[in-house]
């Protein structure tokens, strides 16, 4: 099966009260570790690309792993670039294969996210390409994505529905209260459900995108600080507030911390207990199942896809 575009599968999604899970990829053992449980759970995936990762594993690696992938698994699989800083990132994801792109735009004023929206947006679909992009902007840090607090603004719901009328973009990132990053929340979490659903009244059946949603998993949390790690006070999106914003219209739930947490938690812990060992494919192995156990929770009891192919 070769690479899919997210149309259908939103719509799916949409009508089915479930979000598909779009999962950062940096380097093989991550990537077998999403497919073999989206395999297992028999769900539809998304595999996203950010500009680190790009920058990482360069290009046509991750390219080449991912049509490994769906060739192994026989899924079918959307190749996405995140967080598409210009028209130039985006055309050269495109010609390279891509199936999806985002445009973030959401820095710029808004008559100036329009234009370069649109101008991806002509692009893409005159290619077979669908492209996500964002209104509003998601607060913390991850990869090279860093927006203060005070930077941080809430999608105007008016805005929304003139945005996507004027760009004809296929999906919005918007944002409701969630940050990148692992430390979340200073307080109690806190999603601005009743503007999603104001958001969903002017958009009825068009696909909705929460970047930052990963929950960073105490146990992950913990076993990184059990065996050597510093990372406290971190603290994600409550699950069952991700499981309600799927079941509202959110057709795609972005999730990256929770994988890196996974990976680095049982590297700690394999090397931690077996001090003598050094052959990479022990300590990346546990760490390529782990991030596939943790998975399959997200899809199976977060993001309701199971079955869903």
């Amino acid at each position: 099966m070769p690479l899919v575009t997210s149309k259908e599968l939103f719509k799916k999604a949409y009508e089915g009260g479930y979000a598909i899970g779009a999962f950062n990829v940096n380097n093989m053992e991550i990537i077998q570790g999403i497919v073999e449980a989206a395999k297992e759970e028999n769900s539809p995936l998304i595999l996203q690309v950010s500009a680190g990762a790009r920058k990482y594993a360069r290009p046509i690696y991750l390219k080449k792993l991912v049509e490994a992938a769906v060739e192994d698994t026989g899924l079918p699989v959307v190749l996405h670039l995140d967080h598409g800083e210009s028209f130039e990132i985006c055309k050269a994801c495109i010609d390279d294969g891509f199936t999806s792109v985002m445009i973030d735009g959401s820095k710029l004023p808004f008559e100036e996210n329009i234009a370069l929206t649109k101008k991806v947006v002509d692009y893409a679909h005159e290619h077979g390409v669908v492209v996500e992009a964002e209104l509003g902007r998601i607060g913390g840090v991850e990869d090279n994505i860093s927006v203060s607090e005070r930077e941080a603004t809430f999608t105007d719901p008016d805005q929304a529905l003139e945005f996507v009328e004027r760009t004809g973009v296929d999906s919005l990132a918007i944002a409701i209260g969630t940050s990148h990053g692992a430390y979340k929340f200073k307080g109690e979490p806190y999603l601005d459900f009743k503007r999603l659903e104001e958001i969903m009244k002017r958009l009825p059946g068009f696909p909705l995108v929460l970047h930052g949603a990963s929950t960073v998993l105490p146990e992950f949390v913990e076993a990184c600080n059990k065996y050597g790690g510093s990372i406290h006070s971190a603290k994600g999106v409550p699950e069952e507030m991700l499981r309600k914003a799927a079941s509202l219209g959110i057709c795609k739930i972005n999730i990256d911390t929770d994988l890196r947490l996974a990976m680095t938690a049982m590297i700690r812990k394999y090397l931690a207990e077996n001090p003598s060992e050094f052959d990479p494919r022990k300590y990346l192995g546990a760490a390529r199942e782990a991030i596939k156990e943790m998975v399959k929770h997200k899809i199976r009891n977060v993001l309701g896809s199971s079955n869903k192919l």
